[in-house]
C-alpha cells in the first residue's frame, strides 16, 4: 500500500527561535498521515525538537487524546507546547518504555521518530554539528554527556577511530584518516572545527570535499550520540509499547539508519533475516504500510533543501 501525496491543510508552522526557524520538518503531511491518528489515541513524538510534528499531531487529537514528546536537548525546552494533552519528557528516547510507565501509560497508538539533526543544530556554530563554522568540536545532543567530538578525537585509539569512520561514515580511507588524526593530536589536541578540517583536507579532492567532510562529521556525530544503538533500542521497544495496529513512523537521513529500519520492519530483526512459517508466511511482528520508501518531491526540496535526503518508512504492529 502506498501513501499518496496529501494536499490537506496541514501547516508547516514551526516555532521561531530568535530570528531563525528552529526546524522545518521534512515530509510533514506524509508523516502525520502515516500515524493514522485517532482523535482519542495516545501518541509519542520521540524527537520533539522544534515541536513541528507535535503541533500537527495535537491538531488532529480530540479532548481525550494524548501526546508525549521526548527530547534530551536543553534547547528543545524553549519550544515546549502548553496543552493539557501534551506531556514533555526531557530524556533520550531509548528510555521510552520506562517513562511511559512513569506516566501510567502501558500502550500507545503511534510512535513518530524524525532522526534528522534540526536546522537549529546545524546553524549554531558552538554546537559543532556543521563544518561551515569554526565552532567547538562538540556534536552532543545531550550537552550534559561527557563524550564530545573533541574527547573522541583526542582519546580514541587509531583502530577505534578507523572503525568509526568506516562504519558510520562509510569512508574507505578510514585507516589513513585515523592514523593522521592520531599523529596530529600529539602536536596539539583537537578542540575547534577549522584546525581539524585542515588536517583532513589532503584526503579529499576539491570536487568531493564537502560530501566527504559531511561523512566524517556524520560518523563523529553518530558515535558521540550512540545513534545506532539508540535507534535499535527504539525499534525493539516499539514492539512492546504499541497497540495492535499501532503505527511506527520513522524518517531517516542516511543509509545506515534506513537499512536498520527497513530490515526491522521487514523481518523483525536488524540483519533482515527472513523467517517463515510452515505455510511460507513471513514471521514478522510488523507489516509495512509503504512498500516503497517515501521521499520529498521536487517542490518540497526546493523550499526545504534539507528534505532531499529524507526517507520515510511506516509500519503497523500486527
Amino acid at each position: 500500500m502506498l501513501l499518496k501525496k496529501n494536499t490537506s491543510n496541514v501547516s508547516n508552522a514551526v516555532p521561531l527561535q530568535g530570528e531563525g526557524i528552529y526546524h522545518i520538518p521534512a515530509l510533514l503531511n506524509e508523516t502525520i498521515d502515516g500515524l493514522n491518528i485517532h482523535p482519542d489515541g495516545v501518541y509519542v513524538d520521540v524527537t520533539f525538537g522544534g515541536g513541528g510534528h507535535s503541533r500537527e499531531i495535537l491538531a488532529r487529537l480530540g479532548k481525550k487524546g494524548k501526546l508525549i514528546g521526548f527530547d534530551q536537548d536543553e534547547d528543545a525546552l524553549k519550544n515546549v507546547i502548553k496543552d493539557p494533552r501534551f506531556i514533555f519528557v526531557k530524556s533520550n528516547f531509548s528510555y521510552l518504555k520506562n517513562f511511559l510507565r512513569y506516566h501510567n501509560i502501558e500502550k500507545v497508538d503511534g510512535i513518530l521518530a524524525d532522526l534528522g539533526v534540526s536546522s537549529h543544530h546545524f546553524d549554531e556554530a558552538e554546537r559543532g554539528f556543521s563544518f561551515r563554522f569554526d565552532g567547538a568540536l562538540d556534536m552532543r545532543m545531550n550537552t550534559k554527556s561527557p563524550l564530545t567530538a573533541a574527547v573522541l578525537l583526542n582519546t580514541y585509539s587509531e583502530e577505534k577511530l578507523a572503525d568509526v569512520f568506516y562504519l558510520y561514515g562509510e569512508l574507505h580511507n578510514s585507516r589513513k584518516i585515523a592514523r593522521t588524526i592520531v599523529n596530529a593530536r600529539t602536536q596539539a589536541p583537537f578542540n575547534r572545527i577549522f584546525p581539524f578540517i585542515e588536517v583532513l583536507k589532503p584526503f579529499f579532492g576539491r570536487e568531493k570535499e564537502k560530501k566527504d567532510m559531511a561523512r566524517v562529521f556524520q560518523a563523529l556525530r553518530i558515535e558521540v550520540n550512540k545513534e545506532m544503538d539508540v535507534l535499535k533500542s527504539l525499534l525493539e521497544q516499539s514492539l512492546e509499547v504499541l497497540n495492535p495496529e499501532g503505527r511506527l513512523v520513522v524518517l531517516t537521513y542516511h543509509s545506515l539508519e534506513d537499512r536498520l529500519v527497513k530490515n526491522f520492519i521487514r523481518s523483525g530483526n536488524f540483519e533482515g533475516k527472513i523467517e517463515k512459517d510452515f505455510y511460507g508466511n513471513v514471521l514478522s511482528p510488523m507489516k509495512a504500510i509503504n512498500n516503497k520508501v517515501i521521499v520529498a518531491d521536487k517542490a518540497e526540496i526546493e523550499s526545504n533543501p534539507r528534505s532531499r535526503s529524507a526517507k520515510l518508512r511506516i509500519a503497523e504492529l500486527k
